[in-house]
């Protein structure tokens, strides 16, 4: 899980973004936002179509000019409904330093409805996530744990960092979650 940048013209503060469920049209667009968006695993844009199609409900894509500038992309998990996984975090450079990734994430927690806990993954080197991350527990007034979710040798084969995985939670509740 990474907050990644891209390499596009920066978008004005006052630039009308809009955050919504995606659509299938939309992935395409967020195939290539998540090509640009190194070190994000790029997905084949068959997982994009699905994301923004099957598990739209769970996602979130935000928008300016009608051009996504930032994907979630998200699912309950199986056999934890209260519980929101958060699988793929992509912000645009020109939608870098607008608090994008966090306004994101509490759209997200408000769209999905009845989460108590959220949950991601993130290695130890992206500090961007960490910092998102932290925040976002911080503003829900919830507690963060971490533990290892995926090992570098044990999973990996010693091909990827150790993911930690990242549990936020409970989530307060209070009328309109938006913070």
């Amino acid at each position: 899980m990474s907050l990644p940048t891209t390499e596009s013209p920066s978008l004005s503060r006052q630039d009308n973004l809009t955050l919504a469920k995606p659509h299938s049209e939309d992935g395409s667009a967020v195939f290539d936002l998540i090509a640009r968006c190194s070190p994000l695993d790029q997905n084949s844009m068959y997982c994009n179509l699905l994301q923004c199609s099957h598990f739209r409900d769970t996602s979130v894509v935000a928008k300016s000019g009608g051009t996504p500038v930032g994907f979630i992309s998200g699912y309950r998990i199986p056999d934890r409904p209260d519980t929101l996984f958060v699988w793929q975090v992509a912000v645009d450079s020109s939608a870098r330093g607008m608090g994008l990734a966090s306004r994101m994430l509490r759209h997200l927690i408000d769209q999905v409805g009845q989460v108590e806990y959220l949950h991601t993954s993130i290695t130890a080197s992206n500090e961007a996530s960490w910092r998102t991350f932290q925040r976002l527990a911080r503003d829900l007034d919830a507690p963060m744990k971490e533990d290892v979710m995926f090992d570098y040798d044990r999973h990996f084969d010693g091909r990827h960092d150790t993911e930690a995985l990242v549990m936020i939670g409970p989530i307060p509740h209070t009328p309109q979650q938006s913070i």
